[in-house]
């Protein structure tokens, strides 16, 4: 998920009285829900190395052992350091703070497990990547629900209340430009923005704020099992859609659609193709093909050859649904590598590579 939906899900904790556990229990459970992805900086030096990373180390058993651990040790630190400038005992109780960080740390890889990117659980002892494929990467009602009561708690100073206007007003923007976006998603976001501005502006549960931070997260795990359950059904539903059509799936990927919970974005590999579908229970027509089909490509030995090239290990770890395509040059070969989970042409989209290969299969350096 995206840095504001893990923000406010540690935020939205906190305010259900976690934060009264000990001085620094926001931080920790804030910090926390963000601490893997520290990861993110390999996103600034190197494409591949960024897909070779990304979702691994940090997000796996190992780090929320290793994660909680340092961010306690972390805060430990600042409680001494502003003590001894304010002449005071440290007030942080180290047991309440590493139980808190441990909490958020671990909330994350399971929320980043919703989407179709996949997350490395298992890390570093055993690669393979776990797909929920029921959350967009950037779920609008997630935001809604995890922020209302953080809006609600820390909205009465001016500086706070311009920030979450200015954030309001920054989430609608995205939002409402969401490609394929339903007429309806946007209508209820605003209708869940005037919302939230009308219990701030009522004042009545300002002194409820807990109970109002159970609720959102209560409300929001429904939606992820509902999301969870549908996007199973979804595929359900397409695999005996197929069987009808005598095509026999032997991949089904539904990913979800922007802020519309109705749809799903269908892939499906057989042995030889990747087909586009949408499912729409909304639609007279529920599954339909969304895009011309693709070839996934060879996987001979060119294209073996090419996933063992040095700059596409990332890539090779990292793909789902790849698709080739092999083009004969006049010293070799050019192999074009890309995930159709991100792309419907073959050589574009997230992660999308060329290797070239000469005649003996051997990497051509460029």
């Amino acid at each position: 998920m995206d840095p504001l939906a893990h923000t406010l899900a540690g935020a939205t904790l906190a305010e259900t009285r976690l934060k009264d556990l000990t001085p620094f229990s926001a931080p920790a459970l804030i910090l926390g829900s963000n601490a893997p992805d520290i990861d993110a900086i390999t996103m600034f030096m190197d494409r591949d190395l960024s897909l070779w990373f990304r979702r691994g180390w940090t997000h796996g058993l190992l780090a929320m052992v290793v994660l909680p651990i340092a961010l306690t040790l972390l805060l430990l630190l600042v409680d001494r350091v502003i003590a001894r400038l304010r002449r005071r005992q440290p007030v942080a109780r180290a047991g309440p703070l590493l139980g808190l960080s441990t909490l958020a740390v671990v909330l994350h890889p399971l929320l980043d497990w919703l989407n179709i990117y996949g997350v490395r659980l298992l890390m570093p002892f055993d690669g393979r990547w776990f797909y929920g494929d029921a959350l967009f990467i950037v779920d609008p009602w997630l935001w809604l629900l995890l922020g209302t009561s953080v809006v609600v708690a820390h909205s009465a100073s001016r500086v706070g209340a311009s920030a979450w206007v200015a954030l309001g007003a920054a989430t609608t923007l995205l939002i409402t430009s969401f490609d394929g976006a339903a007429l309806f998603v946007r209508l209820l976001w605003c209708v869940g923005l005037v919302a939230i501005i009308w219990l701030r502006l009522d004042g009545r549960l300002q002194g409820r704020i807990p109970r109002l931070a159970n609720i959102a997260l209560i409300a929001t795990a429904l939606y992820i099992l509902t999301m969870v359950t549908t996007s199973r059904l979804a595929s359900r539903q397409v695999a005996a859609w197929m069987a009808e059509r005598n095509s026999v799936p032997m991949q089904i990927m539904a990913g979800p659609a922007p802020g519309n919970p109705f749809r799903r974005d269908i892939v499906v590999a057989d042995a030889e193709r990747y087909h586009f579908l949408e499912v729409n229970w909304l639609a007279a027509e529920s599954i339909r093909f969304a895009h011309p089909s693709i070839d996934r490509g060879p996987e001979g030995p060119v294209t073996q050859a090419a996933l063992a090239a040095p700059q596409v290990r990332g890539l090779n770890s990292w793909k789902r649904l790849p698709a080739y395509r092999v083009q004969p040059t006049a010293d070799g070969y050019r192999v074009s590598i890309s995930d159709v989970r991100f792309a419907r042409r073959v050589g574009s989209g997230l992660g999308a590579a060329v290797v070239e290969l000469d005649r003996d299969l051997h990497v051509v350096s460029r």
